[in-house]
């Protein structure tokens, strides 16, 4: 058999062995399905502490209303958005850069921090200093200066007569960082603080205390509480490795080796194009993987095409609101009544009055611009207002004035006149707009329901029965 015949043997042998242990479980407009995908959303949404589990059998619909809007996203060709490509390739990308570097790779670069902190400390180790600082500013006059160098050196007295070095660095030390550790600063190496602050402190023997010195920062005096040398990689391992995960230093580690590919290709190539293969690649190994890039791809689009179908079309189709809440106005009656209006708080008395005359002939939702630009247009303002539909319990003021309890009003700060505004409704909401949340969900519900149904008429499903009954029950 020639080479080529053979490979196309091969591949086809690996075809259908992938077939066979990954079978179709449904087909949804033409496009199977495979049971390890079913699996993966059926299981993700079916997990511990999911309340409402479904069996697999239930999920069965679910699923397929999720694949029949998926599907109708793909035919609106809301993949090949500029929105939808950028996003999702981010959120790709974030998944597949980390895995152009190994553990490895990730060692050596922690051996490098290591043995470049190593090299920049040189023989002269680390030192661990206690302070006591006064600042001096950079403007400061010779008799203000003066006057703090007066201030370091009876502080400078009173440690030498055995005043406590920690006890007054917590009182008089000026540096907030350290003071109220007892001025102790943590280890330092040569070259990472002030020059006259270093050079005194590489000077001093453990337990020794300088004399005050001026750095341009201020005045400082020394307590030495150790030396050492930088310890063994071993020790300092696991510090190094999350000052790696905090500086992001991987993802940098991943750009600098696609960068790399992308040089090696003499321009055939882009970063998109190598992460996009790295993709391609891994995703046909690990079907975990494949299983959670094809949920978030599915997931943007379920996303945009509901909000055109459903979300924003019920959020902005008043039309359709006002006669859906006409048509179910029954459903939404209370069992106690509302008051619909304002409460309001004014400085001036005149101002009852004129608020009312501002809002009495206009629509409920006008009102609020209306007061706005009518009272509250420029830096005087001489109202508050509460707008809404209230029951009893929402609002004190309206307790107190509508549904006439005996409840204790809060003053209002600057605003010491309290009234009232609008109409006691008993039977149930006027409008829609009174209901607007649950008129809004509920049109939503409605609209899901009849686009489902015209998709189900689209598009055409079928369900491998035998291949569902083996779902989370095969080898």
């Amino acid at each position: 058999m020639k080479i080529g015949a053979m490979i196309a043997a091969l591949l086809m042998a690996a075809g259908a062995a992938t077939a066979q242990d990954d079978p179709t479980v449904m087909t949804i407009n033409g496009q199977p399905v495979a049971r390890s995908e079913f699996e993966y959303s059926y299981n993700k949404n079916n997990a511990e502490g999911v309340i409402d589990k479904k069996t697999v059998d239930e999920y069965v619909d679910l699923f397929i209303n999720y694949k029949l809007k998926v599907a109708a996203a793909l035919d609106a060709r809301l993949d090949t958005m500029a929105s939808f490509k950028t996003e999702f390739a981010q959120y790709r990308d974030q998944q597949i850069r980390p895995t152009f570097v190994g553990d490895a790779d990730i060692e050596a670069e922690a051996r490098r921090v290591y043995d470049n902190t190593k090299r920049a400390i040189g023989p002269r180790g680390l030192v661990r200093p206690a302070h006591i600082f006064l600042y001096v500013g950079q403007k400061a006059t010779d008799a203000e200066r003066q006057k703090v160098k007066e201030r370091i050196d009876s502080i400078y007295a009173a440690l030498k007569g055995g005043a406590d070095f920690a006890e007054t660095a917590k009182s008089l030390s000026q540096d907030p960082g350290s003071a109220a550790n007892g001025g102790l600063l943590p280890w330092i190496g040569p070259s990472q603080t002030l020059k006259e602050f270093e050079d005194k402190a590489y000077a001093l023997k453990d337990g020794e205390m300088s004399e005050p010195f001026l750095s341009p920062a201020g005045y400082h005096i020394i307590l030495m509480k150790g030396h050492k040398q930088l310890e063994p990689y071993d020790s300092l391992r696991g510090n190094i490795m999350k000052f790696i995960e905090q500086r992001n230093i991987r993802e940098h580690l991943a750009l600098a080796r696609i960068d790399t590919i992308v040089a090696r290709s003499a321009g055939t190539l882009t970063r998109e194009q190598v992460i996009e293969r790295r993709a391609d690649s891994l995703m046909a190994a690990d079907p975990a993987l494949k299983n959670l890039i094809r949920e978030y791809h599915d997931g943007l689009l379920l996303y945009e095409i509901s909000n055109r179908m459903v979300w924003n079309k019920a959020a902005t189709d008043t039309l359709g609101l006002e006669a859906f809440f006409k048509k179910n106005k029954k459903k939404y009656a209370w069992s106690q009544p509302r008051y619909k209006g304002m409460a309001y708080h004014v400085k001036d008395k005149a101002d009852v009055e004129a608020v009312r005359d501002c809002v009495r002939k206009l629509p409920f939702g006008e009102w609020a611009e209306a007061l706005r630009t009518t009272f509250n247009n420029d830096s005087v303002l001489r109202i508050r207002v509460e707008k809404g539909v209230f029951k009893e319990g929402d609002n004190a003021l309206i307790d107190r004035e509508v549904f006439k309890k005996d409840v204790k009003v809060a003053p209002t700060k600057d605003f010491p006149i309290d009234a009232v505004y609008g109409k006691l409704l008993k039977k149930g909401p006027e409008e829609y707009t009174d209901v607007r949340g649950l008129v809004t969900a509920d049109y939503q519900d409605l609209l899901e329901k009849n686009w489902v149904a015209e998709l189900r008429k689209k598009y055409k499903v079928e369900v491998n029965k035998d291949v569902l009954k083996t779902v989370n029950n095969h080898k």
